[in-house]
């Protein structure tokens, strides 16, 4: 049998979130077209006879503007060094440019300092979408294989410049076209990991599934349901927080959660509220039918919205927020 750590890795919006819902077989991140939608590290474990792959989801890698971004990349790079194998997923159907550079670099740049207690690689350009020359090349110590995905919306005959470009840039262990949306491919990119995974037995009992708490499950849930229905400037500045998870008493009574949603400025607040209500009702139904099917019971459900100014910004409420602490520089 085979068993070990696999990290998700990439820009945000790269289609990390919806392949490690696809890998495990079930929804245990948040997806949405947004970009930075994951904010955590998720741990996904899939367990068969051939072993078991914990599949590490996370943040999105990308110049942090914000103390909450610079948490969230910290997140990404310090699962890293966790792991045996590095999937890097890439969107196959954007131009290639600075903001994939800045990934890469940040790649080669743990490895050197990280494993090898050598100097660290030249920083990449930051992203900004500026197309450009692939970084130095240079072999990584661990198996990195880059899954460029989202390929159901590039010509095929697009592909293979775009892997030449790839592998000049990284010397990949396997370079993997796939959709993680429909699937395509998704088990070739299996094969690639398991393959490079050390002789283990399995590390958690078989059915489990994940470590993320029912708490943190409907904090998401919520946040999902907010950026699928608010405006693109929204998701940035919005939060989720559970201020009470109430368990049933008795199996016919109902998970009873409060949250609250957290916006940067009064302006904000009627785009969550709606006309009459409208909008915070839509996304509380929204979540709450997702609680009841991941939860497998009744669910109330009462939300609030709030006004915190910077909240981003402020290190005491990411701690409560549960947001990993800053990696020291």
């Amino acid at each position: 049998m085979k068993s070990g750590f696999v990290a998700l890795v990439g820009r945000p919006n790269a289609g990390k979130s919806t392949l490690l819902n696809r890998l495990v077989g079930a929804k245990l991140a948040i997806v949405s077209d947004k970009p930075q939608t994951t904010r955590h590290r998720i741990l996904g474990v899939k367990t068969d006879e051939q072993g078991q792959v914990l599949y590490i989801d996370t943040p999105g890698i990308h110049r942090p503007l914000h103390k909450l971004n610079v948490r969230m990349v910290d997140a990404a790079l310090e699962s890293l060094r966790e792991t045996e194998v590095v999937v890097l997923l890439v969107d196959a159907s954007l131009k290639t440019g600075a903001g994939d550079n800045f990934v890469i670099a940040r790649l080669r740049e743990l490895d050197a300092t990280s494993r090898s207690g050598a100097q660290g690689a030249p920083r990449g350009e930051e992203p900004g979408g500026v197309q450009g020359p692939p970084p130095e090349r240079k072999d990584a110590k661990v198996p990195v294989i880059l899954a460029l995905n989202k390929i159901d919306l590039v010509k095929k005959t697009d592909l293979l410049p775009l892997m030449a470009h790839y592998q000049k840039a990284m010397d990949f262990a396997a370079i993997v076209p796939i959709s993680a949306w429909s699937g395509e491919n998704v088990d070739t990119l299996e094969q690639e990991i398991r393959s490079r995974l050390p002789e283990s037995e399995p590390l958690y009992p078989d059915d489990y599934l994940t470590d993320q708490p029912q708490r943190v499950l409907a904090a998401e849930t919520v946040r999902e349901k907010l950026l699928m229905n608010t405006r693109d400037e929204l998701p940035f500045t919005t939060a989720v927080v559970v201020d009470q998870f109430e368990e049933p008493e008795h199996p016919k009574a109902p998970y009873r959660i409060y949250c609250t949603i957290l916006v940067e400025n009064e302006s904000q607040k009627p785009i969550v509220v709606g006309k009459a209500g409208s909008m915070i009702k839509r996304i509380g139904t929204e979540a709450r039918l997702d609680l009841e099917k991941a939860l497998e019971s009744k669910v109330y459900l009462d939300l609030h919205v709030k006004v915190k100014a910077d909240w981003r910004d402020n290190e005491r409420f990411l701690d409560e927020l549960g947001m990993p602490p800053q990696r020291r520089r």
